[in-house]
């Protein structure tokens, strides 16, 4: 039990020893950490005092030529005696406070205090670089601008080389341009004067300025001609040949106050001349936008012109071919009405009929109207031939509705004179029909015609009647006449179906008993049969006798159908 306790309690010594030591080597590594912190924040403290301004400090005392260079000198100099004599000690003692903390590990102040020295030597690393590049900027400036200033002349003669090259496309504008050339130059030589003062800052508004007017310069040389061809050349040309046009046209008659042609004409010179006097102080902004705008307005106004002339010829072959198509369509108006009362005296006219032939007289009248108005307006040369143009095809869709409701009530009148032509026609057909039957029954002198073909036969001759009463009423009802035909037509052509079928009926029946006479003495039941069929046939029955006739010889006779058939064929 003793030696089990021992055994632990060395487990656990052990174990608490190698706490001790890693906590140990942890607060080592932490403190080498902190240790190389500090040697960072120094490395950037000797940076900063480092910094070779006192060498940039003297190149510029060489350059003091001017009261402006001396008080920046001054204030420079001034800047940097502070931050060596106040922010680098200042920051020096930070660190070694810090490394005092480190000392006594004291790691909270540590870690507080180490935020603040960044902070300090960010502001003095900062002030010191500004500090530096200003001084620079001067020190370095004669070169800067001497490299600057000579890619400027370099550009400078180009464009002078360019102008002299082409001076005569330049026109009046040729002497602004010179001035100009004249400014630059003299700002070369303000350049040389202040380069000698060392009057940098004056030098950099020189150059930035002479820089603007070389490419102002650019534009110039560059636009120029073109805006002299446009303004002094084109556009003129093309008013004139657009005055020329539109006189020509006025002169033709043609109505054109729509287009404004004088006043437009007019308002294009004023601008082209305003343009011209911007050209000429070489204020180029926006002139070649507005002289190609007005280029394409004038020249718009050829299409214009186009338009017109087109829309002439269209207007007057339209006009044409509406004027034909009016009257015709206005003189079948009036012929209808003229012939009106006639037909409500020859048909039972429908409201709707009468309805829609008066919506097309009153459509028609409102054309006219309209068309009357467009004529005057076109008589006095105001409207332009493409507002005519349209509007005649308009009135042109117009009369073809009216045209096409004209046709539809011309139709419905002559299907009712088509239909009374039709009925008079048909009731010829059916009275020559009913005729044949009668001839036919008379021709062939059956024995006996039945009380159902009589009644038939009356059913017919009623039926023609009734069509030639509806024939003399006035006004005629064509439904009812129509009705009257059509029921007259199927009784008469049923009479002549029955007349035909009886008197077929009535013929193959006699062909038959004749047939079968010679049948009689072989054989009784022939001849009771045909007797029976003799007997059925005197009474008027003949289907029903050639039915007794053709079964008795049948039992004799296995063909004689075909043969009573070819007997009656021969005999038609």
């Amino acid at each position: 039990m003793g030696t089990t306790m021992l055994v632990i309690l060395s487990y656990v010594a052990i174990f608490v020893l190698l706490i001790f030591i890693v906590i140990s080597l942890i607060k080592r590594k932490k403190l080498k950490e902190y240790r190389r912190e500090l040697e960072l924040l120094d490395k950037k403290k000797n940076e900063i005092e480092s910094a070779p301004i006192v060498s940039e400090l003297a190149k510029l005392e060489t350059l003091v030529k001017n009261d402006k260079i001396e008080e920046k000198y001054k204030e420079w100099f001034n800047t940097f005696e502070d931050i060596k004599n106040n922010d680098i000690p200042k920051i020096n003692d930070m660190i070694i406070d810090l490394d005092a903390y480190l000392d006594k590990k004291q790691y909270k102040e540590y870690h507080i205090n180490v935020a603040k020295t960044e902070l300090a030597i960010y502001k003095a690393r900062n002030a010191t670089d500004y500090l530096l590049d200003e001084i620079k900027e001067v020190n370095l400036s004669e070169e800067k601008y001497r490299r600057i200033i000579t890619k400027l002349k370099t550009k400078y003669r180009e464009l002078n080389d360019a102008f002299e090259a082409k001076r005569n496309e330049y026109e009046e504008i040729a002497n602004p341009i010179e001035l100009q050339f004249e400014n630059i130059e003299k700002r070369f030589q303000d350049f040389e004067y202040y380069m000698d003062q060392n009057d940098y800052q004056e030098v950099y508004h020189i150059v930035k300025g002479i820089d603007i007017m070389i490419d102002h310069m650019g534009i110039v040389i560059e636009e120029v001609p073109d805006l002299v061809l446009l303004a002094n050349r084109i556009i003129p040309k093309r008013i004139e040949q657009i005055t020329e046009t539109y006189s020509d046209l006025k002169n033709k008659k043609y109505p054109l106050k729509h287009l404004k042609i004088e006043y437009n004409v007019e308002e294009s010179l004023k601008n082209v001349n305003k343009i011209l006097d911007r050209i000429k102080v070489l204020n180029l902004e926006n002139c070649m936008f507005e002289l190609k705008t007005m280029l394409e307005y004038l020249d718009s106004l050829f299409d214009e012109f186009e338009i017109e002339k087109q829309a002439k010829k269209e207007y007057e072959e339209s006009k044409e071919v509406f004027d034909k198509r009016l009257e015709k369509t206005t003189g079948e108006v009036n012929d209808i009405y003229a012939q009106m009362d006639d037909i409500k005296s020859m048909y039972d006219l429908k409201d709707e009929d009468i309805k829609a032939i008066d919506a097309v007289n009153e459509k028609t009248k409102e054309l006219n109207t309209e068309y009357k108005t467009l004529i005057k307006g076109a008589s006095r040369k105001k409207t332009p031939y493409s507002e005519l143009s349209v509007s005649i095809k308009e009135y042109l869709d117009k009369l073809k509705i009216i045209e096409d409701e004209l046709d539809v009530s011309l139709k419905n009148l002559g299907h009712l004179y088509d239909d009374e032509v039709r009925a008079r026609e048909q009731l010829d057909e059916i009275q020559e029909l009913l005729k044949q039957s009668k001839a036919r029954i008379r021709s062939y002198k059956l024995p006996i015609v039945s009380d159902a073909y009589f009644v038939q036969l009356q059913e017919a001759n009623e039926s023609i009647l009734e069509i030639i009463k509806e024939l003399e009423r006035k006004p005629i009802v064509i439904k009812t006449l129509n009705t009257r035909v059509d029921t007259s037509r199927d009784l008469v052509l049923k009479l002549f179906n029955t007349t035909n079928e009886m008197i077929k009926t009535a013929k193959i029946a006699e062909y038959s008993i004749v047939y079968g006479n010679r049948y009689r003495s072989e054989n009784i039941n022939i001849d009771s049969g045909l007797n029976q069929a003799q007997m059925l046939f005197y009474k008027g029955n003949y289907k029903k006798s050639l039915e007794v006739t053709l079964s008795t010889i049948e039992r004799i006779d296995k063909n004689i159908r075909k043969k009573v058939t070819e007997i009656y064929e021969k005999n038609k």
